[in-house]
């Protein structure tokens, strides 16, 4: 299961869409995520779809390593769609005692469902397609307006970039300290919930002791590069908006202008 979890990782590549402006590629993945919030039909899920599957290709990130992140997701997909099946008034399909099967609320289930999967396959692919400094830079850039009021944007930039970056470390430390226990004869599989939560007791501690050696020998490489904050810094190589970032803000907005209008009508 740890080796499932995609999140923050990076697909390498040389791709249209790994060749955009981080910009270009935080603009367009916040326009989808509002997208989705917008959409009230299968239609406009369809469109969406339809875009991901286009950049997908594009981006030739194979199918099957995105698909693999979902897995994670699973027990929430799940747990979601059972809730708004049985919680939701509507013409009654099925009852027995206290479980309601409504019309509606398998309606409002499929479409909560689709639009957690996209949501999810949709971020993810920034990340995909994105090596860290560039995230950190286009972010950086992005909220630098903010430093009129006093908002650091390098540190907050620095920040999130980082909590992207070692979520693959982490997950990585993680498996080998599962593996560890195991070889010492630990059991996470058998046994109900509570006896399975007291079993990652032995995994948590050292991972939370790994963190904080990977933290500090993280400071100390900072300091060692003589970092003080983002004041003053430069950068080898300074990004540009391009052509190709030209044309996927006015697919932005031809998509964007689609939603809204199948909402509307």
């Amino acid at each position: 299961m740890v080796r499932d979890i995609t999140l923050g990782q990076y697909y390498p590549g040389n791709s249209v869409f790994h060749r955009l402006d981080a910009r270009t590629k935080i603009i367009w993945t916040l326009v989808y995520i509002i997208a989705l919030f917008v959409v009230n039909s299968f239609t406009g899920f369809a469109v969406a779809g339809g875009v991901l599957l286009g950049i997908i290709l594009i981006s030739k990130v194979p199918i099957k390593f995105i698909f693999r992140g979902l897995k994670v997701i699973f027990l929430i997909l799940i747990f979601t769609f059972v809730m708004n099946m049985f919680m939701t008034d509507g013409k009654v399909w099925w009852k027995w005692g206290f479980l309601t099967l409504t019309r509606e609320g398998f309606y409002r289930a499929c479409f909560m469902a689709i639009r957690l999967v996209l949501l999810v396959i949709g971020t993810s692919l920034m990340t995909f397609c994105t090596r860290p400094m560039e995230l950190t830079d286009g972010l950086e850039k992005l909220m630098k307006p903010l430093t009129v009021v006093g908002v650091s944007a390098h540190e907050i930039a620095l920040m999130m970039t980082i909590a992207l970056r070692f979520i693959p470390t982490l997950l990585e430390e993680t498996d080998k300290i599962m593996k560890a226990q195991q070889a010492r004869g630990a059991d996470f599989e058998s046994g109900n919930i509570i006896q399975r939560a007291k079993a990652l007791i032995p995994i948590l501690i050292p991972l939370f002791i790994s963190s904080f050696r990977i933290a500090q020998d993280l400071a100390l490489a900072m300091e060692a590069r003589c970092y003080h904050g983002g004041k003053g810094r430069t950068r080898m190589n300074e990004s540009k908006f391009s052509g190709r970032d030209m044309v996927c803000a006015v697919l932005m907005a031809t998509f964007m202008g689609a939603i809204i209008a199948m909402r509307v009508l």
